[in-house]
């Protein structure tokens, strides 16, 4: 469990998101830099670890061998393991303490290592070399099922008997903050009359939490699921967005392909696993139980509460259309990496993968607009009289997360980003 009495002498740190409890993992600029570097949030500042790596305070030997604060994604750390993990973050956590005074009272190091957070520029926090999304939401999975065949029949035969997922595009994971252009591709309106080429009429989003791989395994080598926590270092929100018509007409018989691939959106800031071990609570109960190499016996669903905010040109703030929970999932992220390499496939060092959309058992807990809108039947009432069936150009989507102790919140910060026009070609 977090220390909850763990204090930070930064002022404000203790009740903003970003306490001594979380210390999420970035990629950042600082205002007089030109080169990005490792740090991590703590209140209304960022840790500049290349600065304390420099000054010598890490004394993990893979840790003073690699140097990875000095690079520009977190790759190389991800890659050294939970040891190092655990003995840079322990390392963090006495530096920031109240009663620490290494750094507290160390002007000039503080001068060189604290930065506002508003006045840094993020960057991408991690070389995705590859992205897998998943489809792990019971309810998301028995809405869509009982949409597009019938209620009786809404979960494939398979669905309760491994993690479903997919190999998504990684070239076209984004940072938070960059638009998302309408993608253009080949839909069918009317099933009556041949395909036609032109900008999607069905964007949507779909609420996700992804989560980074670390070391990794070599290939036809499966990682037991007892092993897989040494290999899940931290995890981020994840918007997959998604065009619903171009994806309806091409996913027969292989699965999403253009109408995924334009745009996925993660948070900057990476929340170790560390942080949200106290969070951990039990899932729902699997029906049949799992085949023996998806058996696990700890809990690893967490309790993470999240939510969707929509804003169209007219607003003035987003209006919430969606509050859900990160414990709805029905398989864990250790099921779900245990299975991704049971066939002998290797994962490396920031491969990324997704939950899939995360819905809770009510309507305002959906976490799409395909599911919100029930396929655009029933729109979705904003402030101001204004509707959406789906996304239009302009819309600006805004997803949060944070975890609550009895003391302090774990802190996912948003995942962002508005619609532009499509230009088709």
């Amino acid at each position: 469990m977090a220390d909850s009495s763990l204090t930070s002498f930064l002022d404000g740190a203790d009740q903003s998101p970003f306490p001594i409890q979380n210390l999420p993992y970035g990629v950042f600029v600082p205002p007089a830099a030109s080169s990005p570097r490792v740090g991590v949030a703590i209140g209304d500042h960022v840790l500049d670890l290349a600065v304390l790596q420099e000054e010598g305070h890490f004394e993990h030997p893979d840790v003073q061998a690699a140097e990875p604060f000095s690079e520009a994604t977190l790759n190389t750390f991800m890659g050294l393991g939970q040891d190092a993990w655990s003995a840079v973050r322990e390392r963090l956590q006495t530096l920031l303490r109240a009663d620490t005074a290494d750094l507290r009272d160390d002007a000039a190091l503080r001068e060189r290592a604290l930065h506002e957070r508003a006045s840094v520029t993020m960057r991408m926090p991690v070389d995705v070399g590859d992205y897998t999304d998943f489809y792990s939401s019971e309810h998301h999975a028995r809405n869509v099922g009982s949409m597009f065949r019938d209620p009786e029949n809404a979960l494939k035969p398979n669905w309760k008997h491994l993690p479903v997922g997919y190999h998504g595009r990684a070239s076209s994971v984004i940072l938070s903050g960059e638009d998302v252009r309408r993608p253009c591709g080949q839909t069918r309106p009317d099933a009556d009359q041949p395909p036609v080429y032109g900008p999607s009429q069905l964007l949507d989003f779909e609420l996700e939490v992804g989560f980074f791989v670390g070391p990794g395994n070599p290939r036809e080598t499966p990682i037991p699921i007892e092993e897989t926590p040494q290999h899940i270092f931290g995890f981020c929100l994840v918007n997959d967005w998604s065009a619903r018509d171009i994806q309806g007409w091409e996913y027969e018989p292989l699965g999403p392909f253009l109408g995924k691939s334009f745009a996925t959106s993660i948070s900057p800031w990476i929340v170790p696993t560390a942080a949200l071990l106290p969070f951990r609570v039990s899932g729902p109960e699997q029906d049949p139980a799992p085949l023996d190499y998806l058996q696990q016996d700890a809990d690893w669903t967490f309790d993470v509460a999240l939510d969707v905010g929509l804003q169209t040109p007219s607003m003035d703030a987003p209006h919430t259309v969606c509050e859900t929970n990160f414990r709805h999932m029905y398989w864990t992220v250790c099921q779900q990496l245990a299975h991704h390499t049971v066939n002998g496939c290797n994962v490396r060092p920031g491969d990324l993968m997704a939950s899939g959309t995360i819905s809770g058992p009510t309507k305002d807990s959906y976490g799409s607009m395909l599911e919100l809108s029930w396929r655009g039947q029933e729109p979705v009432e904003l402030p101001g009289g204004e509707t959406r069936s789906f996304l239009e150009d302009g819309d600006h989507v805004v997803m949060r997360g944070h975890a609550d102790g009895d003391d302090y919140q774990i802190g996912f910060g948003s995942v962002e980003g508005t619609v532009r026009p499509a230009s088709c070609q």
